[in-house]
Protein backbone atom coordinates (compact mmCIF):
# COMPACT_ATOMS: atom_id res chain seq x y z
CA UNK A 1 0.00 0.00 0.00
CA UNK A 2 1.24 3.23 -0.82
CA UNK A 3 0.36 6.77 0.34
CA UNK A 4 -0.71 8.05 -2.73
CA UNK A 5 -4.05 9.75 -1.41
CA UNK A 6 -1.90 11.30 0.95
CA UNK A 7 0.51 12.84 -1.77
CA UNK A 8 -3.03 13.51 -3.76
CA UNK A 9 -4.15 15.82 -0.84
CA UNK A 10 -0.81 17.68 -0.31
CA UNK A 11 -0.69 18.39 -4.11
CA UNK A 12 -4.30 20.49 -3.05
CA UNK A 13 -6.54 17.77 -4.34
CA UNK A 14 -9.58 17.37 -1.65
CA UNK A 15 -10.70 13.35 -1.96
CA UNK A 16 -14.31 13.22 -1.87
CA UNK A 17 -15.99 9.46 -1.96
CA UNK A 18 -18.94 9.50 -4.54
CA UNK A 19 -20.85 7.45 -2.46
CA UNK A 20 -23.37 6.93 0.40
CA UNK A 21 -25.62 4.50 2.15
CA UNK A 22 -26.89 4.17 5.92
CA UNK A 23 -24.95 0.91 6.19
CA UNK A 24 -21.48 3.11 5.66
CA UNK A 25 -22.70 5.13 8.00
CA UNK A 26 -24.09 2.69 10.71
CA UNK A 27 -20.89 0.37 10.11
CA UNK A 28 -18.45 3.24 11.17
CA UNK A 29 -16.63 2.55 7.32
CA UNK A 30 -17.32 6.54 6.64
CA UNK A 31 -15.40 7.45 9.88
CA UNK A 32 -12.58 5.14 8.98
CA UNK A 33 -12.59 6.27 5.08
CA UNK A 34 -11.89 10.04 6.69
CA UNK A 35 -9.40 8.97 9.31
CA UNK A 36 -7.44 6.48 7.28
CA UNK A 37 -8.04 7.42 3.10
CA UNK A 38 -7.83 10.80 3.46
CA UNK A 39 -11.47 11.58 2.57
CA UNK A 40 -12.68 14.95 3.42
CA UNK A 41 -16.23 14.83 1.29
CA UNK A 42 -18.91 13.42 0.09
CA UNK A 43 -21.09 13.68 -2.91
CA UNK A 44 -24.69 11.93 -3.48
CA UNK A 45 -26.82 11.66 -6.36
CA UNK A 46 -29.75 9.90 -7.10
CA UNK A 47 -28.51 7.26 -8.85
CA UNK A 48 -26.40 6.27 -5.79
CA UNK A 49 -29.46 6.97 -3.59
CA UNK A 50 -31.20 4.86 -5.48
CA UNK A 51 -28.97 1.43 -5.25
CA UNK A 52 -28.22 2.10 -1.48
CA UNK A 53 -32.11 2.42 -0.47
CA UNK A 54 -33.19 -0.31 -2.88
CA UNK A 55 -30.52 -2.60 -1.11
CA UNK A 56 -33.12 -2.15 1.77
CA UNK A 57 -29.87 -2.42 4.18
CA UNK A 58 -30.53 -0.25 7.30
CA UNK A 59 -33.56 1.80 5.84
CA UNK A 60 -36.38 -0.69 7.36
CA UNK A 61 -37.05 0.18 10.38
CA UNK A 62 -37.81 4.03 9.05
CA UNK A 63 -39.68 2.62 5.83
CA UNK A 64 -42.00 0.99 8.43
CA UNK A 65 -42.55 4.41 10.57
CA UNK A 66 -43.17 5.93 7.44
CA UNK A 67 -46.09 3.21 6.62
CA UNK A 68 -47.53 3.78 9.30
CA UNK A 69 -47.84 7.42 9.38
CA UNK A 70 -48.99 6.88 5.32
CA UNK A 71 -46.69 9.28 4.29
CA UNK A 72 -46.01 10.24 0.22
CA UNK A 73 -43.82 8.37 -1.39
CA UNK A 74 -42.11 11.88 -2.31
CA UNK A 75 -41.81 12.75 1.45
CA UNK A 76 -40.70 9.04 2.60
CA UNK A 77 -37.88 9.57 -0.03
CA UNK A 78 -36.55 13.19 1.23
CA UNK A 79 -37.10 12.04 4.76
CA UNK A 80 -34.93 9.13 4.36
CA UNK A 81 -32.40 10.81 1.79
CA UNK A 82 -32.27 13.78 4.20
CA UNK A 83 -31.55 11.64 6.84
CA UNK A 84 -28.48 9.73 5.39
CA UNK A 85 -27.05 13.50 5.00
CA UNK A 86 -27.47 14.96 8.28
CA UNK A 87 -25.58 12.06 9.73
CA UNK A 88 -22.94 12.41 6.96
CA UNK A 89 -22.33 15.65 7.56
CA UNK A 90 -22.43 15.04 11.23
CA UNK A 91 -19.35 12.31 11.12
CA UNK A 92 -17.68 15.18 8.61
CA UNK A 93 -18.02 18.07 10.81
CA UNK A 94 -14.73 17.82 12.10
CA UNK A 95 -13.59 18.59 9.04
CA UNK A 96 -15.37 21.22 7.99
CA UNK A 97 -14.34 23.17 11.73
CA UNK A 98 -10.32 22.35 11.04
CA UNK A 99 -10.40 23.65 6.86
CA UNK A 100 -12.37 26.58 7.61
CA UNK A 101 -15.87 25.20 6.37
CA UNK A 102 -13.92 24.13 2.77
CA UNK A 103 -14.52 20.12 2.82
CA UNK A 104 -16.36 18.32 5.38
CA UNK A 105 -19.20 18.76 3.19
CA UNK A 106 -21.71 16.25 2.02
CA UNK A 107 -23.82 17.35 -1.27
CA UNK A 108 -27.54 16.53 -2.12
CA UNK A 109 -28.96 17.06 -5.18
CA UNK A 110 -32.43 18.50 -5.89
CA UNK A 111 -35.28 16.71 -7.52
CA UNK A 112 -33.61 16.06 -11.50
CA UNK A 113 -37.12 16.00 -12.76
CA UNK A 114 -37.02 20.35 -12.38
CA UNK A 115 -33.68 20.34 -14.56
CA UNK A 116 -35.06 22.39 -16.68
CA UNK A 117 -37.63 24.64 -14.10
CA UNK A 118 -35.78 27.66 -12.96
CA UNK A 119 -38.00 28.68 -10.08
CA UNK A 120 -38.92 24.89 -9.03
CA UNK A 121 -35.01 24.02 -8.41
CA UNK A 122 -34.54 27.55 -6.28
CA UNK A 123 -37.97 26.53 -3.82
CA UNK A 124 -36.15 22.75 -3.96
CA UNK A 125 -32.87 24.03 -2.93
CA UNK A 126 -33.93 26.16 -0.35
CA UNK A 127 -36.11 23.59 1.21
CA UNK A 128 -33.40 20.99 0.89
CA UNK A 129 -31.09 23.33 3.16
CA UNK A 130 -33.57 24.00 5.59
CA UNK A 131 -34.02 20.08 5.52
CA UNK A 132 -31.04 19.16 6.16
CA UNK A 133 -30.17 22.00 8.12
CA UNK A 134 -26.34 21.45 8.70
CA UNK A 135 -23.60 23.97 7.48
CA UNK A 136 -21.63 21.73 5.43
CA UNK A 137 -24.29 20.81 3.02
CA UNK A 138 -23.87 21.67 -0.61
CA UNK A 139 -27.07 21.69 -2.73
CA UNK A 140 -26.45 20.49 -5.96
CA UNK A 141 -28.42 21.98 -8.76
CA UNK A 142 -27.51 21.06 -12.46
CA UNK A 143 -26.14 23.26 -14.84
CA UNK A 144 -28.81 22.83 -17.49
CA UNK A 145 -29.55 26.76 -18.85
CA UNK A 146 -32.43 26.66 -16.42
CA UNK A 147 -29.98 25.90 -13.31
CA UNK A 148 -27.87 28.75 -14.35
CA UNK A 149 -30.03 31.63 -13.03
CA UNK A 150 -30.66 29.41 -9.83
CA UNK A 151 -27.49 28.86 -8.49
CA UNK A 152 -27.02 32.79 -9.04
CA UNK A 153 -30.33 32.96 -7.04
CA UNK A 154 -29.81 30.01 -4.65
CA UNK A 155 -25.90 31.65 -3.78
CA UNK A 156 -27.23 34.76 -3.72
CA UNK A 157 -29.44 33.63 -0.14
CA UNK A 158 -26.17 32.02 0.82
CA UNK A 159 -26.80 28.41 0.14
CA UNK A 160 -24.07 26.37 -0.52
CA UNK A 161 -24.38 25.18 -4.21
CA UNK A 162 -22.50 21.82 -5.71
CA UNK A 163 -22.91 22.33 -9.61
CA UNK A 164 -23.23 19.34 -11.04
CA UNK A 165 -23.71 18.14 -14.42
CA UNK A 166 -20.97 20.02 -16.58
CA UNK A 167 -19.43 18.71 -19.80
CA UNK A 168 -18.70 21.68 -21.65
CA UNK A 169 -16.07 24.20 -21.60
CA UNK A 170 -18.49 27.04 -22.52
CA UNK A 171 -21.26 26.04 -19.65
CA UNK A 172 -18.28 26.08 -16.97
CA UNK A 173 -17.61 29.33 -18.38
CA UNK A 174 -21.25 30.16 -17.76
CA UNK A 175 -21.53 28.25 -14.10
CA UNK A 176 -18.18 30.21 -12.83
CA UNK A 177 -20.07 33.54 -14.39
CA UNK A 178 -23.73 32.34 -12.33
CA UNK A 179 -21.64 31.82 -9.41
CA UNK A 180 -19.45 35.49 -9.42
CA UNK A 181 -22.76 37.16 -10.17
CA UNK A 182 -24.54 35.02 -6.83
CA UNK A 183 -21.88 36.42 -4.63
CA UNK A 184 -22.33 40.00 -5.64
CA UNK A 185 -25.64 39.61 -5.11
CA UNK A 186 -24.95 38.00 -1.60
CA UNK A 187 -22.75 40.76 -0.87
CA UNK A 188 -25.47 43.12 -1.70
CA UNK A 189 -27.70 41.62 0.74
CA UNK A 190 -25.30 41.93 3.56
CA UNK A 191 -24.44 38.51 3.25
CA UNK A 192 -21.02 36.71 4.84
CA UNK A 193 -18.94 35.62 1.36
CA UNK A 194 -16.94 33.66 3.87
CA UNK A 195 -19.58 31.26 4.75
CA UNK A 196 -20.64 30.46 1.33
CA UNK A 197 -19.25 27.69 -0.43
CA UNK A 198 -19.06 25.91 -4.11
CA UNK A 199 -17.87 23.16 -6.56
CA UNK A 200 -18.21 23.24 -10.18
CA UNK A 201 -18.42 19.31 -10.85
CA UNK A 202 -16.52 18.46 -14.34
CA UNK A 203 -17.74 15.32 -15.24
CA UNK A 204 -14.71 13.18 -16.92
CA UNK A 205 -15.15 9.74 -17.91
CA UNK A 206 -18.31 10.21 -19.57
CA UNK A 207 -16.32 12.17 -22.09
CA UNK A 208 -13.86 9.46 -22.89
CA UNK A 209 -16.67 6.67 -23.64
CA UNK A 210 -18.77 9.02 -25.31
CA UNK A 211 -15.94 10.07 -28.16
CA UNK A 212 -13.80 6.93 -28.10
CA UNK A 213 -17.01 5.45 -29.01
CA UNK A 214 -17.35 7.29 -32.34
CA UNK A 215 -13.76 7.15 -33.00
CA UNK A 216 -14.05 3.22 -32.76
CA UNK A 217 -16.58 3.99 -35.16
CA UNK A 218 -14.52 5.26 -37.63
CA UNK A 219 -12.29 2.59 -37.34
CA UNK A 220 -8.91 4.69 -38.94
CA UNK A 221 -5.21 4.55 -37.36
CA UNK A 222 -5.89 8.74 -36.65
CA UNK A 223 -9.10 7.44 -34.97
CA UNK A 224 -6.79 4.91 -33.24
CA UNK A 225 -4.57 7.59 -31.93
CA UNK A 226 -7.31 9.81 -30.10
CA UNK A 227 -8.82 7.29 -28.26
CA UNK A 228 -8.40 8.04 -24.63
CA UNK A 229 -7.09 11.93 -24.60
CA UNK A 230 -10.64 14.00 -24.65
CA UNK A 231 -11.93 13.57 -21.37
CA UNK A 232 -8.65 14.68 -19.83
CA UNK A 233 -7.79 17.16 -22.51
CA UNK A 234 -11.16 19.27 -21.73
CA UNK A 235 -10.94 19.10 -17.61
CA UNK A 236 -7.53 20.28 -18.09
CA UNK A 237 -8.78 23.35 -20.43
CA UNK A 238 -11.55 23.59 -17.71
CA UNK A 239 -8.90 24.44 -15.57
CA UNK A 240 -7.39 26.99 -17.27
CA UNK A 241 -10.37 28.59 -17.29
CA UNK A 242 -10.79 28.51 -14.07
CA UNK A 243 -7.40 30.01 -13.30
CA UNK A 244 -8.69 32.62 -15.84
CA UNK A 245 -11.88 33.79 -14.14
CA UNK A 246 -10.56 33.53 -10.94
CA UNK A 247 -7.41 36.03 -11.54
CA UNK A 248 -10.14 38.69 -13.05
CA UNK A 249 -10.94 42.05 -11.71
CA UNK A 250 -14.06 40.65 -11.13
CA UNK A 251 -12.90 38.08 -8.98
CA UNK A 252 -10.85 40.60 -7.20
CA UNK A 253 -13.96 42.38 -5.92
CA UNK A 254 -15.17 39.43 -4.41
CA UNK A 255 -11.99 38.28 -3.01
CA UNK A 256 -11.68 41.54 -0.72
CA UNK A 257 -15.00 40.52 0.82
CA UNK A 258 -13.21 37.14 1.99
CA UNK A 259 -15.50 35.23 -0.83
CA UNK A 260 -14.28 31.90 -1.41
CA UNK A 261 -13.12 30.56 -4.78
CA UNK A 262 -15.37 27.91 -6.94
CA UNK A 263 -13.38 24.96 -7.33
CA UNK A 264 -13.70 22.34 -10.22
CA UNK A 265 -14.58 19.38 -8.80
CA UNK A 266 -13.91 16.15 -10.95
CA UNK A 267 -16.43 13.98 -11.34
CA UNK A 268 -16.82 11.02 -12.79
CA UNK A 269 -13.57 9.82 -12.30
CA UNK A 270 -13.95 6.18 -12.44
CA UNK A 271 -12.61 5.03 -15.50
CA UNK A 272 -15.21 2.82 -17.95
CA UNK A 273 -12.73 0.95 -20.46
CA UNK A 274 -10.66 -1.68 -19.07
CA UNK A 275 -8.52 -0.77 -21.31
CA UNK A 276 -7.35 2.14 -19.58
CA UNK A 277 -5.43 2.67 -16.12
CA UNK A 278 -7.94 2.59 -13.11
CA UNK A 279 -6.76 5.36 -12.11
CA UNK A 280 -6.24 7.77 -14.90
CA UNK A 281 -8.42 9.89 -13.66
CA UNK A 282 -6.93 10.95 -10.91
CA UNK A 283 -3.02 10.52 -11.39
CA UNK A 284 -3.72 12.82 -14.47
CA UNK A 285 -5.43 15.43 -12.84
CA UNK A 286 -3.60 16.93 -10.03
CA UNK A 287 -4.18 20.45 -9.32
CA UNK A 288 -3.74 22.78 -6.37
CA UNK A 289 -7.75 23.70 -5.48
CA UNK A 290 -9.30 20.93 -6.66
CA UNK A 291 -11.51 18.38 -5.89
CA UNK A 292 -11.66 14.31 -7.13
CA UNK A 293 -14.75 12.67 -6.22
CA UNK A 294 -14.16 9.15 -6.24
CA UNK A 295 -16.32 5.73 -6.22
CA UNK A 296 -14.99 3.70 -3.68
CA UNK A 297 -13.15 1.63 -6.15
CA UNK A 298 -11.19 4.24 -7.54
CA UNK A 299 -10.41 5.48 -4.42
CA UNK A 300 -9.06 2.11 -3.38
CA UNK A 301 -7.20 1.40 -6.84
CA UNK A 302 -5.18 5.07 -6.02
CA UNK A 303 -4.70 4.19 -2.55
CA UNK A 304 -3.09 1.12 -3.62
CA UNK A 305 -0.74 1.67 -7.25
CA UNK A 306 -1.52 5.52 -7.91
CA UNK A 307 0.84 7.50 -9.18
CA UNK A 308 0.92 10.54 -7.84
CA UNK A 309 3.99 12.65 -9.64
CA UNK A 310 2.84 16.19 -8.85
CA UNK A 311 0.79 18.85 -10.97
CA UNK A 312 -0.69 17.24 -13.88
CA UNK A 313 -2.43 19.67 -15.20
CA UNK A 314 -0.81 22.87 -15.41
CA UNK A 315 1.49 23.43 -18.64
CA UNK A 316 -0.80 21.19 -20.31
CA UNK A 317 -3.19 23.30 -21.94
CA UNK A 318 -1.56 23.55 -25.83
CA UNK A 319 -1.52 20.07 -25.70
CA UNK A 320 -5.33 19.79 -24.46
CA UNK A 321 -6.14 21.91 -27.33
CA UNK A 322 -4.43 19.69 -29.73
CA UNK A 323 -6.41 16.87 -28.81
CA UNK A 324 -9.74 18.39 -28.55
CA UNK A 325 -8.93 19.86 -32.41
CA UNK A 326 -7.40 16.27 -33.56
CA UNK A 327 -11.17 14.78 -32.87
CA UNK A 328 -12.38 17.67 -34.31
CA UNK A 329 -10.66 17.05 -37.71
CA UNK A 330 -12.14 13.47 -37.56
CA UNK A 331 -15.52 14.84 -38.13
CA UNK A 332 -16.65 14.73 -34.43
CA UNK A 333 -18.64 17.45 -33.16
CA UNK A 334 -17.96 18.64 -29.14
CA UNK A 335 -20.65 20.59 -29.41
CA UNK A 336 -22.84 17.55 -30.02
CA UNK A 337 -21.17 15.34 -27.53
CA UNK A 338 -21.62 17.60 -24.59
CA UNK A 339 -24.95 18.66 -25.08
CA UNK A 340 -25.98 14.65 -25.32
CA UNK A 341 -24.07 14.00 -22.27
CA UNK A 342 -25.67 16.89 -20.29
CA UNK A 343 -29.58 15.55 -21.78
CA UNK A 344 -28.18 11.72 -21.15
CA UNK A 345 -27.28 12.96 -17.43
CA UNK A 346 -30.21 14.45 -16.37
CA UNK A 347 -32.16 11.44 -17.95
CA UNK A 348 -30.67 9.16 -16.06
CA UNK A 349 -30.59 11.09 -12.67
CA UNK A 350 -34.15 11.36 -13.72
CA UNK A 351 -35.16 7.88 -14.40
CA UNK A 352 -33.06 7.02 -10.96
CA UNK A 353 -34.96 9.00 -9.29
CA UNK A 354 -38.26 7.56 -10.38
CA UNK A 355 -37.12 4.09 -9.85
CA UNK A 356 -36.36 5.08 -6.01
CA UNK A 357 -39.68 6.66 -5.76
CA UNK A 358 -41.05 3.05 -7.45
CA UNK A 359 -38.89 0.85 -5.17
CA UNK A 360 -39.97 3.07 -2.08
CA UNK A 361 -43.13 3.22 -2.78
CA UNK A 362 -43.27 -1.03 -3.02
CA UNK A 363 -41.96 -1.22 0.49
CA UNK A 364 -44.18 1.27 1.97
CA UNK A 365 -47.41 -1.08 0.59
CA UNK A 366 -45.22 -3.91 1.84
CA UNK A 367 -45.01 -2.50 5.20
CA UNK A 368 -48.20 -0.47 5.57
CA UNK A 369 -50.43 -1.99 8.41
CA UNK A 370 -53.44 -3.71 8.16
CA UNK A 371 -56.18 -2.13 8.48
CA UNK A 372 -57.91 -2.96 11.95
Amino acid sequence: MTDALKRLSDEGVAIWLDDLSRKRITSGNLAELIDQQHVVGVTTNPSIFQKAISSGDGYEQQLADLAVRKVTVEEAVRMITTADVRDAADILRPVFDTTGGQDGRVSIEVDPRLAHRTAATIAEAKQLAWLVDRPNTLIKIPATKAGLPAITEVIGRGISVNVTLIFSLERYREVMDAYLAGLEKAKAAGLDLSKIQSVASFFVSRVDTEIDKRLDALGTPEAKEARGKAALANARLAYEAYEEVFSSDRWAELDKAQANKQRPLWASTGVKDPAYKDTLYVDELVAPGTVNTMPEATLDATADHGQITGDTVRGTYEQARADLDAVEKLGISYDDVVQLLEDEGVEKFATSWNDLLNSTEAELKRLAPSEG
